[in-house]
């Protein structure tokens, strides 16, 4: 298959798993509808407040495959053999919009921070394993999922630059921060009234 074939193909199958919800799944299984549970958002967050920390964890993990997946295609797709190329990241940031709303799911989807880690995990693994320690640990000392994840959309730039990420690359993560913080809008207004929810750690 040619690379002009293969690309937008990649783009699209990244689409496609970065559609398929852990959260709606996983609450299914429990026999809930997790858009009708708590927040109401199908992600990690609301899926530990409203079933616990196993479900919650396999919706987690999930999500980040996701992302992981999507920038392996990408790779895989343009023919080079670098994590670092940038269509890795341009098909991780398809898999962050089919997460963020999913063709199979009403395209009532999650804020993408899970998926968006898993293109990190896969394209730059040390820094992605700093931001999701980091992430943990303000999450534990907050309490409240949507203010570490505002510090890793503070970090992820300065890291990427860090490791050497440069050109197209940085403008796909960008894209890819800049949905994150748009799907975040409703729990920046939250955390700057003093009302964002918190989870149990």
């Amino acid at each position: 298959m040619s690379t002009a074939l293969a690309l937008p193909l990649g783009l699209v199958a990244a689409y496609l798993v970065g559609s398929i919800d852990f959260a709606v799944i996983v609450a299914r299984m429990h026999g809930v509808d997790i858009h009708e549970a708590g927040s109401g958002n199908p992600g990690t967050s609301n899926v530990l407040r409203t079933l616990g920390r196993g479900p919650a964890a396999m919706v987690f993990i999930g999500d980040t495959l996701k992302g992981t997946i999507g920038a392996a295609m990408g790779m895989v797709a343009s023919g080079v053999s670098d994590p670092t190329v940038h269509w890795a990241f341009l098909a991780g940031l398809a898999a962050v919009i089919g997460h963020c709303y999913p063709v199979f799911h009403g395209f009532r989807g999650g804020k993408g921070v899970a998926t968006g880690g898993g293109v990190l995990l896969f394209t730059v693994p040390v820094a992605a394993v700093i931001e999701i320690a980091l992430w943990a640990l303000v999450v534990w000392l907050t309490k409240t999922a949507s203010i570490g994840s505002m510090v890793i959309v503070v970090i992820t730039i300065p890291m990427l630059l860090w490791q050497g990420v440069s050109g197209l690359s940085l403008l796909w993560v960008a894209l890819i921060i800049a949905l994150v913080v748009w799907r975040h809008r409703g729990n920046i207004r939250r955390m700057v009234s003093g009302s964002e929810e918190k989870v149990p750690t």
